[in-house]
């Protein structure tokens, strides 16, 4: 008779990793997600003077040039048939003009910035997908947007003989957030097809600017000939200043039904595009 005592039969080990080709994350990687967008906003935050005060300043400049040096306080504007104060018509433009810049730059830049210093494998690398990548990059410039929309917002909300109070606030919202997402899937296409930094200064000074100043935000396009309106009609960034103006002012140069179908489908497009990009990796994956 055996006097030694059983030994128990030890458990098998727990594997550290998952079997081949079986998902450890399933469904949506929110944590992934939430880290990059965080990563995302918290560089442009730590620069916050150069990215978020530094625009709003210089776009509240238009508004001192248009109001005090071009003596714009006592001009009104037509819109469909409703004479609007000047200030009150610039404002809206210009602070929308200031989120689409800020949008553009954030969303130009991660991508790139990682090719030009080879830290582009540290957005690859995450186990997070396509979707949850394009969704933080995005995400994380209409933030910026936002922040530069409500310190301009501020300001302008200050300045004497300008009302800034939204006449529809539900209307700030959606095309606020419609104008500025589809510049983020802008920038982010921009971010991938760049190479350099010059390859994005190319698309905002010959792209970018000239598309924002000349949709609308200084002049109604009611005064202008047929053939430039139908120039205006044509310019995407038309749609997302006048709808956002009629958040404000309640009154726009086109339909505001038309405008968020243009901007829905636009963003449902980039968004696409980028997103087909990034999934078979153009100047992204060698």
């Amino acid at each position: 008779m055996n006097d030694q005592p059983k030994i128990a039969a030890k458990a098998p080990l727990a594997v550290p990793f998952a079997e081949p080709g079986v998902p450890t994350i399933r469904n949506i990687n929110w944590a992934g997600t939430w880290a990059l967008y965080r990563k995302e906003v918290h560089r442009f935050m730590k620069v916050q003077l150069q990215t978020v005060w530094a625009p709003a300043i210089t776009t509240l400049m238009f508004l001192v040039i248009f109001i005090v040096a071009l003596g714009g306080s006592g001009r009104t504007v037509t819109l469909r048939g409703e004479a609007v104060p000047f200030g009150d018509f610039i404002a809206p433009g210009l602070i929308i003009m200031g989120m689409i810049n800020a949008c553009f730059a954030n969303a130009s830049f991660a991508l790139m910035v990682g090719k030009v210093q080879g830290t582009l494998v540290d957005y690859l690398m995450p186990p997070i997908s396509v979707g949850e990548l394009l969704f933080a990059l995005a995400g994380s410039s209409v933030t910026r947007a936002v922040f530069v929309g409500c310190a301009l917002w501020g300001a302008m909300a200050l300045w004497p003989g300008v009302h800034v109070t939204p006449a529809h606030l539900w209307a700030v919202i959606w095309f606020g957030l419609l104008g500025t997402s589809f510049i983020a899937f802008l920038g982010v296409l921009t971010s991938i097809w760049a190479e350099k930094f010059d390859h994005g200064a190319a698309i905002t000074n010959f792209v970018i600017g000239p598309l924002a100043l000349l949709s609308g935000t200084f002049y109604s396009i009611d005064r202008l000939p047929p053939f430039f309106q139908a120039i205006s009609h044509a310019n995407p960034f038309f749609y997302i200043i006048s709808s956002f103006r009629y958040g404000f002012v309640a009154a726009a140069d086109t339909n505001i039904i038309v405008g968020s179908i243009v901007l829905l489908t636009l963003n449902l497009f980039f968004g696409a595009l980028c997103y087909t990009l990034l999934r078979r990796g153009w100047k992204i994956k060698a």
